[in-house]
């Protein structure tokens, strides 16, 4: 049998107290709330890029073009509100509803430019560019070179 270690009564009070301590310092997350604030978040998102589509359709142009029109703005928009410190406050507030949409992306490419203009234009801007993008890159692009190697395997073997 193993011996158990006798605590003080002195270090079992500390104990107790640190974990009160850790139990009040720590946040409670509700998932239902938050799963709630991420589907209003990236609603809002749809939302607006859908008002793009119907506007850029309104005035002529054809359905890929509207589209293209509707990422280009949602990037802007994002990258502006990211400038003046809101994108952050709202991927916040919003979790995943904010970060999952083209606008998510676009904000991870302007937040480290923004954060490290002061060290300057190559050891600021261009080192530290894509330190959140560039793993999404760099697996967007060999994840699609795999199933386009799967493809390509496929159609030479007549299974596509």
């Amino acid at each position: 049998m193993a011996k158990e270690k006798k605590i003080s009564p002195q270090k079992a009070e500390e104990q107790k107290a640190y974990n009160e301590y850790v139990k009040e310092v720590t946040p409670t997350h509700s998932l239902p709330k938050n799963m709630a604030k991420a589907f209003l978040t990236g609603g809002l998102i749809c939302v607006i890029g859908q008002g793009i589509l119907h506007y850029c359709s309104s005035m002529g142009l054809d359905k890929e073009t509207s589209g293209s029109w509707c990422s280009l703005i949602l990037v802007l928009l994002s990258v502006v509100l990211t400038g003046f410190n809101i994108y952050p406050k709202l991927a916040n507030f919003g979790g995943a509803g904010a970060l999952v949409p083209i606008t998510g992306f676009a904000n991870s490419v302007a937040a480290p430019c923004i954060e490290f203009k002061k060290e300057g234009q190559v050891f600021g801007i261009g080192c530290k560019i894509f330190t959140i993008a560039g793993p999404v890159i760099l697996y967007g692009i060999f994840s699609s070179w795999v199933l386009g190697l799967c493809y390509w395997v496929g159609k030479c073997f007549g299974i596509w």
